[in-house]
């Protein structure tokens, strides 16, 4: 139950973080001068927190068998 309840807020807070890199993406791609490498690490970065939310996720469904 600990776990789950670790797993939980771990999941928010990523998701959180995702959010955030998300938004500051936005904001860098919408100026007319962007640093396309900076572009690309917090694109990297999103791509790695979407990863490790999957694992979470998949973490949090119990294994059924049918």
């Amino acid at each position: 139950m600990a776990d789950n309840l670790e797993n939980a807020n771990q999941i928010k807070e990523l998701s959180e973080k995702h959010r955030e890199l998300d938004l500051q993406i936005k904001r860098l791609a919408s100026g007319p001068d962007f640093d396309q490498i900076k572009l690309q690490r917090l694109k990297k970065e999103k791509l790695a927190l979407k990863d490790q939310l999957a694992v979470l996720g998949a973490n949090q469904v119990p294994d059924i068998i049918a």
